[in-house]
């Protein structure tokens, strides 16, 4: 038995935590460089404003609607994440972090009545970070993430869902014939892992609804499209397919990519932007205690340049795979200068570790000391990290990422990001008597 437990508008929610003033206005928060909308709040999507709208295309309902955009504050997001998440383990045996905003929670053995347990966990999340969330209880992952759908979706539309399926939806005590009702409301495209090419497929084989896809041949399904869809069939069915990953997994690849605040041309510019995003790779490398064996960037113009239009990628092959900052933005720059040609405006440049491993050396292999790297060079990451994460990003940083902080030409347009009252101390929240 899972449940499944999603921040709702989980952006704009954060933000109105330490702005009641934002409470029933349209808010939404834009993507990086203030791009498009990624997070609506329920006011914003009654205004029909779509998933990663244009903000330039939205930007007059601020003076015609009381439209309130704000830049993303990832940092602060992040940390409120982590508390939700920790508020939520303690309601289940084991959890899955799904994302910044969902986790699975594993009900097996809860004695209470699930959907009891399903409305303390969204009080104690309400009355303890002020963040609203919705949960599903299902029999499968699935079905849990199913459930979870109706029941946000209940909240705003009991025209499309019962009223009473609202921020908690219980499926595992339910009649066949209602959950058939609520498979059969609800289009093939929801169902999680179908995605929308998926989805034209299915809809040309005549299955248009969960409920169609819930009465597939499982078999068939395996052999005319994938193992996957047979899984997820099964769940629909109420068979248990797929488990809870109990840990957070290793990523296959670490990639840190941003487009430019403005376009830039200078070596110079470039230089301190790879160094920024190969330092951030380093460091997430480290945190899942791994090693890249390989380092790929790339840079390139805007999609709509066509007076000078360039893009080039290429990787290199550590000597040894490390997660040394050092090493990783030198291999990371000597690439660079490879790819670099002067006269282009560029709008974007990434850096991306491959050929990732642990920690450790690979089996075989004699460490002779014919590395550039002491041995006290972990201790000296160890440090390094440590002082970031207690005084702030960047605190101590590499030479070459430059010295103009946010003010760098390359940096990111955050006109309108709020303070990220948790994690930084020049940016607590202060409350006037």
């Amino acid at each position: 038995m899972y449940a499944l437990i999603d921040g709702n508008n989980f952006y704009v929610s954060c933000e109105r935590v330490f702005q009641p003033r934002l409470e029933g206005r349209p808010v939404i928060v834009l993507s990086n460089n203030d791009g498009c909308a990624i997070s609506r709040s329920n006011e914003a999507k009654d205004l029909g404003i779509r998933m990663g709208a244009p903000w330039h295309e939205i930007r007059s309902m601020e003076k015609s609607h009381g439209l309130v955009a704000l830049s993303a504050n990832f940092a602060l997001y992040g940390d409120m994440s982590d508390r939700m998440m920790s508020v939520l383990e303690d309601f289940g045996a084991r959890q899955e972090i799904y994302s910044i905003d969902e986790c699975f929670i594993d009900l097996a053995g809860v004695p209470a009545d699930l959907a009891t347990s399903g409305h303390a966990m969204r009080q104690r999340v309400l009355q303890w970070l002020g963040l609203p969330c919705s949960i599903g209880i299902g029999t499968t992952k699935t079905l849990a993430k199913f459930a979870n759908h109706i029941a946000k979706t209940a909240e705003r539309k009991s025209d499309v869902y019962p009223a009473w399926h609202a921020r908690v939806c219980n499926l595992a005590t339910m009649e066949r014939a209602e959950l058939d009702a609520l498979l059969a409301a609800t289009d093939v495209g929801v169902v999680w892992g179908v995605g929308w090419r998926l989805r034209d497929q299915l809809r040309e084989s005549g299955v248009h609804t969960a409920l169609d896809l819930a009465r597939l041949d499982p078999l068939r399904v395996q052999r005319r499209w994938s193992v996957v869809l047979e899984r997820t069939v099964r769940e629909l069915q109420g068979r248990p397919c797929v488990d809870l990953e109990d840990g957070p997994q290793d990523r296959r690849h670490i990639a840190v990519t941003r487009s430019f605040g403005r376009k830039i041309g200078a070596l110079a510019d470039l230089r301190e932007a790879v160094t920024v995003f190969a330092t951030r790779a380093a460091e997430k490398l480290r945190r899942q205690h791994g090693v890249a064996g390989q380092v790929y960037v790339y840079i390139r113009t805007g999609h709509y340049e066509r007076a000078h239009p360039y893009s080039r990628g290429h990787s290199i092959e550590l000597q040894r795979p490390t997660n040394d900052t050092a090493l990783i933005v030198h291999a990371a720059l000597a690439t660079l200068q490879g790819l670099y040609k002067a006269g282009h405006p560029y709008a974007k440049a990434g850096v991306v570790l491959m050929s990732l491993q642990r920690e450790g050396l690979r089996q075989g292999e004699l460490d002779l000391g014919d590395t550039p790297v002491s041995r006290s060079r972990p201790q000296l990451l160890q440090v390094l990290d440590q002082l970031n994460q207690r005084y702030g990003q960047d605190t101590v940083f590499l030479a070459s990422a430059g010295l103009g902080g946010r003010a760098r030409r390359w940096s990111m347009r955050q006109e309108r990001r709020t303070p990220r009252y948790t994690t930084c101390w020049d940016e607590l929240l202060v409350v006037q008597a």
